[in-house]
């Protein structure tokens, strides 16, 4: 009779119970531990993983010993060549009886060390002493290795790399600069950073996120130049995450930032490694989430989400006229269309004559006032930009193009808007394509809509007020301890180096004050 069957009756009271009740009954008592006997370990495992079609138990024998073993893996996330190869062949065929010389094989049992340190040749082998565990492994993609009279269940690395090639980032595109971005598997990523250059002070640390559905988490950051504040504070947030499932880095960008409610991120995502890079150099953390290519930077100011690695690529003179447009493509975007309806309902008076002249000309016949004639077109503009993102590749950037034509030319000869309100709403939707981050462009297009509501009802004056209040709200706001509206507001005269101009290279040896790094100089 097994032990775990004289255990049962010793410390049960007599009933019929049938033998799989009883061994049930020991699994709650001794609280899912892996017990070290095979039948009974094996089965507890198929009663919590065998209702899966994807999991796959595959019992031997070792080489001509006579021990049993049991290998336990999911169909898919498994590579099975490894593990026929460098588990099955290992086992079975090439532990023979000359074995027996080298290491303990008494009465059926054998040496745990020994099949670790000269049977098994994967790179990855853990131990496991609860079934929970060995699940959690398991359905990640390793194998789980059971041998009866052990007590420990081996868990080998065994995860297929189901992965698509480095590629150039869709979002983030460049005409001077690597052709390399971040993919969905961490470990690709994480060795993207490393190749960067030999830093032997690039610091990984590694998190579990998630509770029903858990996904590994890296905060990366330089050892010798971030400010240990800021490192122990991304590691708080992060450890407080509390949802079931993250899956994209959206969601942890959402978890950590100071203020929900605010329409800015206050978390950069980039698919960029040489940004991330550039980030960290300057006493920043980042933030890499397996299953995703987005990687996220924390703390961010929003003159960072206006800026391009390209504008440190090219010559100093280029990278701040590029600079400098990006900041007033922003301004458009937000102000265009309020200070035309301004203009045109309340101060027609501050437009030159023949201009004014030229306007009501073209607004003869138009039904509606000068905000219903905006919103009509920036809604219009608004869908087709969202139908051009949902369409396929191929006929994406033409429907944009050619609806946007379609449309309002029709508009303008079905007399519902003015030609002027078409070149402004062509104006803004450009300027907007200008922004290189595709997350900053978002708060700009929504607080477009603001302003406008704003020069209808009060003109000029609401359109001021408006800037105001978004003002304030910049200067309030906070990324991880970091203002936001930094360096513009507190004014840091060093920092203005790489601010809205950009500087040449042999100036900027000072990394950011607002950063307080421990090594403020870039070069030694």
């Amino acid at each position: 009779m097994k032990w775990w069957k004289s255990k049962i009756k010793q410390t049960q009271k007599p009933s019929i119970q049938s033998d799989k009740e009883q061994k049930t009954t020991f699994f709650q008592d001794s609280k899912g531990q892996i017990t070290g006997d095979f039948d009974l370990d094996l089965e507890l495992v198929k009663q919590e993983m065998a209702h899966n079609s994807d999991v796959h138990f595959r019992e031997f024998n070792i080489g001509r010993t006579g021990i049993r073993a049991a290998i336990i893996f999911v169909d898919g996330l498994s590579d099975k060549d490894l593990i026929d190869k460098h588990i099955m062949k290992s086992l079975m065929l090439n532990f023979c009886e000359e074995y027996k010389q080298e290491t303990p094989y008494v009465k059926g049992a054998i040496s745990k060390e020994f099949i670790k340190n000269q049977v098994l040749s994967i790179s990855e082998v853990e131990e496991a002493h609860h079934i929970k565990e060995l699940m959690t492994k398991v359905l990640t993609g390793s194998t789980a290795l059971l041998i009866d009279g052990s007590s420990d269940v081996y868990i080998l690395g065994t995860t297929k790399a189901n992965k698509r090639n480095i590629e150039e980032p869709v979002s983030e595109a460049l005409v001077r600069g690597p052709r390399v971005g971040f993919t969905e598997i961490i470990s690709d990523n994480t060795a993207l950073l490393r190749r960067h250059g030999e830093n032997e002070n690039l610091s990984l640390i590694k998190f579990q996120v998630g509770k029903r559905a858990k996904k590994e988490l890296v905060i990366a950051y330089m050892q010798e130049i971030a400010d240990p504040e800021l490192i122990e504070e991304v590691k708080k947030r992060v450890r407080k995450i509390d949802i079931d499932h993250v899956p994209e880095s959206g969601y942890v960008e959402q978890l950590i930032e100071d203020n929900y409610l605010s329409p800015f991120p206050q978390v950069q995502s980039t698919e960029r490694p040489d940004r991330v890079i550039s980030a960290l150099m300057e006493g920043r953390a980042a933030i890499l989430l397996d299953g995703t290519p987005f990687a996220l930077i924390a703390p961010v100011t929003f003159s960072m989400l206006l800026q391009s690695p390209e504008d440190y690529y090219e010559r100093w003179i280029p990278g701040t006229l590029f600079r400098l447009l990006r900041f007033g493509a922003a301004i458009v975007t937000l102000f265009a269309p309020a200070l035309y309806i301004s203009f045109i309902s309340f101060h027609p008076g501050l437009i030159p004559s023949e201009l004014a002249i030229s306007i009501s000309g073209t607004r003869e016949g138009v039904p509606f006032p000068s905000l219903i004639e905006a919103l009509l077109m920036e809604v219009a503009i608004e869908i087709l930009r969202e139908a051009g993102l949902r369409l396929p590749k191929p006929i994406g950037p033409a429907m944009g193009i050619v609806g946007g034509l379609i449309i309002g030319e029709a508009a303008v000869q079905a007399g519902i808007v003015s030609n002027i309100m078409v070149i402004v709403v062509a104006i803004t939707a450009i300027s907007s394509f200008a922004i290189p981050s595709y997350s900053a462009g978002i708060p700009l297009r929504i607080l477009r809509f603001v302003a406008m509501f704003g020069a209808a009802l009060f003109g000029l004056y609401g359109v001021i007020l408006f800037f105001l209040l978004l003002c304030s709200h910049l200067v309030k706001l906070k990324s991880f301890g970091v203002p936001y509206a930094s360096p513009a507001v507190p004014y840091r005269l060093n920092d203005w180096k790489d601010f809205m101009v950009r500087m040449p290279l042999q100036m900027m040896k000072r990394r950011p004050k607002m950063m307080h790094t421990k090594d403020e100089i870039r070069k030694g």
